[in-house]
């Protein structure tokens, strides 16, 4: 069946660095395009990055942009998420979610399989 796993978040201080993990299975990523998305305390989940495993093009939030970088390893079935220049409002629970209409969205809406997510604390 289909699974995508995160892994790698934790505790981080302000300016530090974190890499997070999206493991695949039941499918390639060949043909789809993986989203990371977040979501913090009493606040919506939003759209954080995406990638096309066909062609590697990505896409990135403006909050994030030039702090993350999103990658994907086809031969690991991956896709990771290295996050430096971390602040506080980083801080939120990470995921990874497979969009198989390959629309490189960073909406919610078109993603069909989610990970359990990962914690990311960001301290002052």
């Amino acid at each position: 069946q289909v699974q995508l796993v995160e892994s790698g978040g934790g505790l981080v201080q302000a300016g530090g660095s974190l890499r997070l993990s999206c493991a695949a299975s039941g499918f390639t990523l060949d043909y789809y395009v993986i989203g990371w998305f977040r979501q913090a305390p009493g606040k919506e989940r939003e759209g954080v990055s995406c990638i096309s495993s066909s062609d590697g093009s990505t896409y990135y939030a403006d909050s994030v942009k030039g702090r993350f970088t999103i990658s994907r390893d086809i031969a690991k079935n991956t896709v990771y998420l290295q996050m430096n220049s971390l602040k506080p409002e980083d801080t939120a629970v990470y995921y990874c979610a497979r969009d198989p209409g390959a629309t490189m969205t960073l909406t919610v809406f078109g993603y069909d399989y989610w990970g359990q997510g990962t914690q990311v604390t960001v301290s002052p």
